[in-house]
């Protein structure tokens, strides 16, 4: 081997090599949390939702989605929608959960949270 690869290969593993054990995705991560949090605490009347919202994002948290097949195999109820997206029925179906799905990366971004009624609003619009 040429000098110059060897030391070329040995720069490449001592990238490798220092990489955290953290780096790799062993859980999801969930972006935009915020979003749970301001419905409940924003609409005295959707307080219900804390728990299940908290339930969800703890499952969604631990959960190693690679798939829409390994959201599904989770939440059977869930509806898979195009280009990475899904939809939670959340409280006993009381509120509808959107969330987009980066399956590489393990990163779910919470786009919305609403009762079906302002679901159902945008759908067409935004989500569909």
């Amino acid at each position: 081997m040429h000098a110059t690869h060897r030391s070329h290969y040995y720069l490449q593993q001592i990238v490798v090599d220092q990489v955290p054990y953290w780096d790799y995705r062993l859980f999801m991560r969930i972006i935009a949390l915020s979003t749970l949090k301001i419905f409940r605490e924003d609409n005295p009347g959707y307080l219900d939702a804390k728990e299940p919202t908290l339930a969800w994002y703890r499952h969604a948290l631990s959960a190693d989605w690679r798939a829409p097949s390994d959201v599904k195999q989770n939440f059977g109820n869930a509806s898979i929608l195009k280009d990475g997206r899904v939809v939670f029925n959340i409280a006993g179906n009381k509120y509808r959960l959107v969330v987009w799905i980066n399956y590489a990366y393990r990163v779910v971004y919470i786009r919305f949270i609403g009762t079906h009624v302002q679901y159902e609003k945008i759908v067409g619009n935004e989500f569909s």
